[in-house]
């Protein structure tokens, strides 16, 4: 008796492969691509091509009327921007899986250097504020730093203590003592503007690290009740928040800033008066080339312009969430969320303030606006997130699921 043979399978049913097609197990075992941390680079790249671009254009005028040169200005941010270039590649070389370690010593010296610049003598003022410590032309923000080390403090504690979440007393307090003693003297500067952006990283950080809904909630609560009253305590917070409201009803004062960028945006129409050729920084808009740079590139480079900037900040916000998806670990799912938050946060805050949308704030534009600590620590903390998704792309460890 002749044995039974299987069934053939019919060819036209028979799975086909192509050529060069990766089998389920292999796609599986491939590691994760390197395309968002490449992406993210080019947005930062570009960032700061328009940064260093439109400082030129926007101070020109007044770096000379107050240096006698036209290019002082744009020299020292072509020194800051090669300063945090350097700080972007040191921090994507290094494993960010060191900051871990870091994470009490940064926040030691943030909390420091923000006392220590609210001494007499010490601390520098400029326009009310005491936020800087420099000698000579160069200074430094020790708020740029603050959010940095809240960001790494806060990572580190929800990584090593992920299990005991549900505990407040071993999880948010730490945490809420550190944004609160860093949060404290940021404000007294005064700075409520770099307050809030503490406060948004720190939800960031505490969101994405699966803290409880009812705690957190609690906190938004406490957070929202602190900045409606911060926003009115002080006569011109005040006045900023009626000029937010009301933009003309005192154009020639407080209306005054707000009512030059508006006609700064209208005189750019879609595609601008062409790079330079703005009138805005002929000392009509204060701060051109810091807080209110966005508006010079609307007037300058008009629609066209400003969406490319805003389709920057997007592709930021994109590619960090990307990256921290393919984090291989739970501490660098916190700091990309942490940073893309930051980042992204500071540029519509910004944005928004210099068209009207929100209240004016002093907050520079991400990469663009002159600035020195402002560029460095935010290249700093963008190499970290680069250094996130380029560990994951070279080493796709499984990582433990989230709580």
């Amino acid at each position: 008796m002749s044995k039974p043979t299987a069934p053939r399978q019919n060819v036209a049913t028979r799975p086909h492969r192509r050529a060069g097609e990766k089998t389920t197990a292999e796609r599986a075992a491939r590691p994760p691509s390197s395309g968002p941390v490449l992406l993210l680079i080019g947005v930062v790249v570009v960032l700061n091509l328009i940064g260093v671009v439109m400082v030129l254009s926007a101070s020109s005028v007044v770096s000379l009327s107050t240096y006698g040169s036209a290019w002082k200005v744009f020299e020292r941010q072509l020194l800051w921007t090669a300063i945090g270039a350097v700080a972007f590649f040191v921090a994507f070389r290094l494993d960010y899986r060191r900051w871990q370690q870091w994470a009490l010593p940064l926040t030691v010296v943030a909390v420091g250097l923000c006392a220590v610049v609210l001494l007499p003598n010490v601390g520098i003022m400029v326009g009310g504020s005491r936020r800087w410590l420099g000698v000579g032309w160069m200074r430094f923000q020790p708020s740029e730093l603050a959010k940095l080390a809240v960001l790494v403090f806060s990572a580190d504690l929800l990584t090593r203590r992920r299990d005991d979440l549900g505990d407040w007393r071993a999880v948010l307090r730490p945490i809420l003592m550190v944004f609160g003693t860093l949060a404290a003297l940021v404000y007294i500067e005064p700075d409520l503007d770099s307050t809030v952006v503490l406060a948004l990283i720190t939800v960031a950080v505490l969101i994405a690290g699966g803290i409880r809904m009812r705690h957190l909630g609690a906190m938004a609560g406490l957070g929202l009740a602190a900045v409606a009253i911060m926003a009115v305590a002080e006569p011109y917070r005040r006045a900023r928040v009626f000029t937010f409201l009301h933009p003309t009803a005192d154009a020639s004062n407080a209306g005054y800033q707000i009512v030059q960028s508006l006609i700064a945006f209208g005189s750019g129409g879609v595609t601008g008066v062409g790079l330079g050729a703005g009138r805005a920084k002929w000392h009509f808009l204060p701060n051109a080339h810091t807080d209110f740079v966005f508006s010079i590139i609307g007037e300058e480079l008009g629609l066209i312009g400003c969406l490319l900037v805003l389709a920057m900040f997007l592709g930021f916000a994109v590619f960090g969430v990307a990256i921290a998806l393919r984090a291989t670990d739970r501490f660098g799912v916190l700091l990309a969320a942490g940073i893309t938050v930051w980042v992204t946060a500071q540029a519509a805050i910004n944005i928004g303030g210099v068209t009207g949308l929100l209240p004016v704030s002093g907050i520079p534009l991400p990469f663009v606006s002159f600035g020195g600590s402002s560029l460095v620590v935010t290249m700093l903390a963008a190499g970290i997130l680069a250094s996130v998704g380029r560990v994951a792309a070279a080493d796709p460890a499984p990582r433990p699921p989230a709580r």
